[in-house]
């Protein structure tokens, strides 16, 4: 046996179905502080305060830094050691 259900509802209407809870006012919340920043970055001229919300922070960019050295060091000493296997007769 096969049924088929249609429901004719809003988005809204399912939620509540649901019993999902409201959320909007805090999505709308969030936004606007979102923005606030946005702008306040922007108002001020300073790139840097503006660009704290897409990169990552200074800790974090050391822990790359470190990371990118020791492999950096490690590819240099790999091709400094002469193979044994080009050592003459």
């Amino acid at each position: 046996m096969k049924a088929t259900i249609e429901i004719d509802a809003t988005p809204q209407e399912m939620r509540e179905l649901l019993g999902l809870p409201e959320v909007q006012g805090l999505q709308k919340e969030a936004m606007e502080k979102i923005r606030d920043k946005m702008l306040a970055g922007i108002e001020s001229n300073d790139m840097s305060e503006l660009m704290k919300l897409y990169m990552p922070m200074p800790e974090q960019m050391s822990a790359v830094e470190g990371l990118q050295k020791t492999m950096w060091d490690a590819m240099t000493k790999s091709m400094a050691t002469p193979s044994k296997s080009t050592t003459g007769k």
